[in-house]
């Protein structure tokens, strides 16, 4: 049977953000409950940064000077995320396979916009 290819393999993003957690004893602060209020907020901050700007602006971010801005939030919303993902045990890899293949069925082809 051939071996599919993962969607995300973040194994290496977890080992460096429990080294660097662990290395400053914050291990004892990375609770689901934590790292979900945590990653909520790096997602509020995300969202600050279009909050005001049109559709076209908002196309347009990534060739601003704001492009470093979000480039540092959507960092800091992976590592959350992975940090939580971890400490639920969750296989993100086979969440998001599974999610996909959910949202195929519940939004058919036949039913998409041309």
């Amino acid at each position: 049977m051939p071996q599919i290819m993962p969607l995300i393999d973040i194994r290496n993003l977890q080992q460096a953000a429990i080294a660097f957690g662990e290395a400053r004893g914050w291990g004892k602060y990375h609770s689901p409950k934590n790292l979900a209020m945590a990653l909520s907020v790096e997602v509020a901050e995300l969202v600050e940064i279009f909050q005001w700007q049109t559709e076209e602006e908002s196309r347009g971010i990534m060739s601003t000077d704001e492009r470093a801005h979000v480039e540092q939030e959507l960092a800091d919303i992976t590592i959350y995320l992975t940090q939580l993902v971890t400490a639920l045990g969750v296989d993100l890899d086979a969440a998001v396979r599974a999610k996909m293949e959910m949202n195929a069925k519940k939004y058919p082809l036949k039913d998409a916009e041309s």
